[in-house]
């Protein structure tokens, strides 16, 4: 086994107090000029969400129009557009408008999946149609994620603070990164046959003894 300690050099402007994962607010005097090229994203929406998408597209144009984003709806190709434009100032603000038109494709109301656009609040579309070939049994395990009345589903969005939508062939969720890695776990596990209430449980212990001081920053 080569020797790579020769490499890790000491990192003096790195050290325990820094949180990596603390998001840092984007300014506009950090990019004075303008982006030198255009990016642009497009997604296909089925045909019964045209109608729902026609209504509320006023929102999501005004939603783009205050981060500098050009957006284009098309109903002859059944198609989302959204680009950068001489406004456009972040140059991340273009990956959540992409993000925002596959949520709205994926059936989430507009009111919630505007809120993308947020710093602290990221998206993952888990696909779980091809992990289970049978289609009752995928149907069965797709039921025990929503639980009686939609209880289990209402657990874990409270446990892991985000938003679930489970529709057709994916579940879509929005909320901080923790939570969207703490869902897939439990989502791909539900459908490998692990019922979601072990999650819930553990998720519960997990909780509890993060509200100890002591153990609050330790690693589980």
């Amino acid at each position: 086994m080569k020797n790579h300690n020769k490499y890790r050099k000491d990192k003096p402007w790195d050290d325990d107090t820094i949180d990596h994962w603390k998001l840092e607010e984007w300014k506009e005097e950090y990019l004075p000029g303008q982006l030198l090229e255009e990016s642009s994203f497009a997604t296909l929406f089925p045909k019964y969400r045209e109608k729902y998408l026609r209504d509320v597209w006023p929102i999501v144009t005004k939603t783009l129009e205050k981060n500098g984003i050009a957006c284009e709806l098309n109903l002859i190709e059944g198609s989302m557009t959204v680009r950068t434009t001489k406004k456009t100032k972040d140059p991340y603000i273009i990956i959540k408008a992409r993000d925002l038109i596959k949520l709205l494709s994926r059936s989430i109301p507009v009111q919630q999946a505007i809120k993308i656009m947020q710093d602290d609040i990221q998206c993952d579309i888990i696909k779980i149609g091809g992990i289970v070939r049978n289609k009752d049994r995928f149907v069965k395990r797709r039921q025990r994620l929503l639980g009686p009345d939609g209880a289990t589903l209402k657990a874990l969005e409270l446990l892991t603070e985000c938003y679930i939508l489970v529709q057709g062939n994916t579940v879509s969720c929005m909320g901080p990164f923790k939570g969207l890695k703490q869902i897939r776990k439990v989502v791909i596990d539900c459908m490998k046959n692990i019922h979601p209430v072990y999650h819930v449980k553990t998720l519960m212990i997990k909780r509890e003894l993060a509200k100890d001081p002591a153990l609050a920053e330790e690693d589980w």
